[in-house]
Parts: C-alpha cells; structure tokens; sequence
C-alpha cells in the first residue's frame, strides 16, 4: 500500500491549486480524477461560457448603434463561436494532468473509493494518506419528471454543433439566463420555463425584473409559474407539458440545479457526513473526519459555488495542513455576476441604513453606446460607508469589482471624490451615485 502526505480527490481548479501549494511546500502529494482534469469551470463551465459571451457582448453594441453607424446586425455564428471555443477547452484537460505532474505531484485516473478513515481504492489498488482533499465539485441535477432522459444540461448546450432554432430552458437560475442570452443571440427562439415567479430569487427583484424585460424585449420568452410535468420525444421534436402549457420545441434544456459529486466516495467509510448540499464541514473545512478537508463546490456551505472561492479555499486549507495557520476560514466580499444581456451583478450587503436608485441609462458613460438601461443601488451604513451594491448594465462585471474594494475599504462619498478614474467610464461615475 502507498502511502502519501496528502491526497486530493478531483483535479478542478481548487484540487489542483492546492496540490500545487502542497507539493511546492515538500510534501508527497497525489491527486485522483475521474473525468476531465482541469474541472468544470475551463473545460466546460464559466470558461467555454465567456467565449460565448463574448459574441454575444460585441453583437449587443453592434445592436446598440444600428442606425448610429451600423446598418445590419448579424446573429452570432454558433459552429464559428463554437470552433473559436474549442481552442481553449481541447488543450485543458492534457495542459492540467500535465502541469500537475511537472509540479511533482503524482497523477491518477480512476474513481476512487474510501475503505476505512484514512485509506481508499482506486483501480483495484490502495492508498493511505494523512490528509485527504476532497474537491469532486458538482453535476446538474434533473427534475423526476416522465421524459427526463429527453434533458440536456448545459454541458451539452456549450457543446452543440449547430443551434437549433427553438430552445426551451426549465429553470431561472445564473445557468437558464445564460443560456438563454447565448442561445436568443445566434437567432433561436428561446423559452424560459420556471416552477414560480421569483426568477434569480438571490438578486434584487426589480433589476431581475428588468433583466427580464430586456431580454423579453430581445425576443426571449419567459413562462412563469409553470410546473413541468413531462417531456414528451417525437422523432427530432420535443413537446414541454404542463397543466398550463403545451409547448413545441427542439430542445430541452435542464437548469434546475447542481448536486455535489459525493456518491461515488462511500464517505461513510471514512466517517464523513454529507447532506444534500455536499460535505458537511467547521470553520476549517475540515469534515466530521478532521484529517479530511473539503473545498469548492462540493462543500455543504452557504458561500457561492465560484472558481475563485474555491481557489481561496484552496490555498487556506492547503495552509492548514501545512500548520501555517491556525484561524478559522474568512472569506472575503465575493461579488457574483449573471452573464446575461445585459449583466446583472451584486456584492455586499443588499440592505442599509440608507439606499441609493440610481437609473443612469441617460448619462454619458452608457448613453454613448446607446446603452438600453443601466442602473446602479448603492447600500450605506450610518456612516455612509459604502456596504453593498447590485449593477445592471453590460459594464456590471467590471464595475462590481471596483465597488468591492470601495467597500472593504469602507469608503464613504468623501472618499470617492478624493479618486481620480479614467473618464468617461462607469468608475469615473461613482462620485455622483451617492
């Protein structure tokens, strides 16, 4: 049996980041995959996903200025997108092994299996470890529903060939929005099915409000409180049913959930609790087996499922059992984005002593492109100190960052007004949002 100083159980983004800290630091590290190394996110996720907005994003401004110095405004090409995507997801997998194994870690594909607290299995041989990383992630999760083999997820749907022209989406979570943006932009008709009427429920429900309408306004087609009862397949077509819709499509998309990658584990074994959001775990990531630690999206924790926090819990846990640290976990502001058209993003509090609406669809910084609506709410303490904003505008990716730090840096308007930002810019428009 070959034992380790640590082993790492999934070679995504924060599997990988904390053997590479591990083995830099000197310790005899292996990391076990059972898919694709490398993890969703590059290969399949957030990644393959920006290539796509980024079509999406250059055909919005082409829209924005149609009569304004362009006259036609082509539908993304999806096989071209598609081709231009795959070269960056076809050297992922190989570039990741190889990367890991070049830090001197040792590389194994197989699934592994816990058979005691601190050995496993893995193709038929056994492993021993003093600390063992779980970072297996997570997979869609599809409702139980007659015709549920008839869904596709969005793996899938990054992976088409060719778009075809009806889409139908169930769900309204970051996933269905994107999707949706993706999909309407190359030309598709798109549906968005969803169970209630509370779309993106964790975002302020006028912009998502808004967010809709736009996207509506684009030609996509939402169906609320409608609950999805069956799929039917006739030949190449699809039929949604519900006690009120019966909907025609040529494909289903599912956007209903993720699930943690933990089946596979028998953590009982190793006297690991789960539940249904993935590994229970303290204020150190450590599980009820506390020489076997958990991180990124497989872990049952209230923090958003995001590359870079599992990258941060990476590198702390990777401190931990190193004994470079000894605090518990505090992760910082972490602001979340919805690619959609436009984007929607918030960090921070979403609630304070004093709140601030700003509809800037008029000022210069967006009025130059012909933006269709830019709006900004900016949350304050009873200092006045900025604690919270949500943006929605096609720069809300790039200006929630900049809010971010003005809030852990407790700016309050005094402040801002002592920057000097580049002009004209969503950044140089802080000092008059407040």
């Amino acid at each position: 049996m070959e034992k380790f100083d640590t082993i790492i159980i999934g070679a995504g983004p924060g599997g990988l980041a904390a053997g590479s800290k591990l083995a830099a630091a000197g310790q005899n590290v292996t990391i076990i995959e059972n898919n694709l190394w490398g993890g969703t996110c590059p290969n399949r996720g957030c990644d393959p996903k920006k290539v796509f907005i980024a079509a999406v994003e250059a055909r919005d401004k082409v829209a924005q200025l149609k009569g304004k110095g362009f006259s036609d405004v082509p539908f993304v090409n999806w096989s071209e997108i598609e081709k231009f995507k795959e070269t960056f997801t076809d050297p992922v997998s190989k570039g990741s092994k190889d990367g890991a194994i070049n830090a001197g870690i040792t590389t194994i594909d197989g699934e592994p299996k816990f058979i005691s607290e601190n050995e496993l299995v893995v193709n038929e041989a056994t492993y021993s470890a003093d600390h063992f990383i779980i970072a297996t992630g997570q997979r869609p999760s599809y409702l139980d529903i007659k015709g549920k083999e008839n869904l596709l997820s969005s793996t899938d749907f990054l992976s088409l060939k060719q778009m075809p022209k009806t889409v139908a989406i169930i769900g309204a979570g970051y996933i269905a929005f994107e999707m949706a943006t993706i999909a309407n932009a190359t030309g598709a008709k798109v549906h968005v099915i969803h169970h209630n009427g509370h779309p993106l429920k964790a975002f302020d429900q006028d912009y998502v409000n808004e967010l809709v309408k736009q996207l509506e306004q684009k030609g996509v087609e939402f169906h609320f409180n409608v609950d999805t009862k069956e799929i039917v397949k006739d030949n190449d077509q699809f039929t949604i049913k519900a006690d009120n819709l019966n909907l025609p499509t040529d494909l289903v998309i599912g956007a209903t959930g993720r699930i943690p990658n933990t089946d596979f584990l028998d953590l009982t074994k190793a006297n690991v609790k789960t539940d249904k959001h993935g590994v229970v775990v303290n204020s150190k990531l450590q599980s009820s087996n506390d020489k076997i630690f958990a991180i990124g999206d497989v872990v049952s924790t209230k923090a958003p499922k995001l590359t870079p926090v599992a990258g941060f819990e990476a590198n702390y846990v990777s401190e931990v059992i190193l004994q470079e640290t000894t605090e518990d976990l505090q992760l910082p502001l972490i602001p979340t984005v919805v690619y959609g058209s436009p984007k929607l993003a918030k960090v921070g509090a979403q609630t304070g002593s004093k709140v601030v609406d700003q509809d800037v669809t008029g000022w210069f910084s967006y009025r130059h492109s012909n933006e269709p609506v830019a709006k900004v709410k900016i949350f304050l303490n009873e200092q006045e100190q900025i604690i919270g904003a949500t943006v929605l505008s096609q720069e809300a990716d790039s200006f929630i960052n900049l809010l971010t730090k003005a809030i852990e840096q407790k700016m309050t308007h005094q402040d801002v007004q002592k920057e000097i930002l580049a002009y004209p810019t969503a950044a140089s428009d802080l000092e008059y949002l407040f």
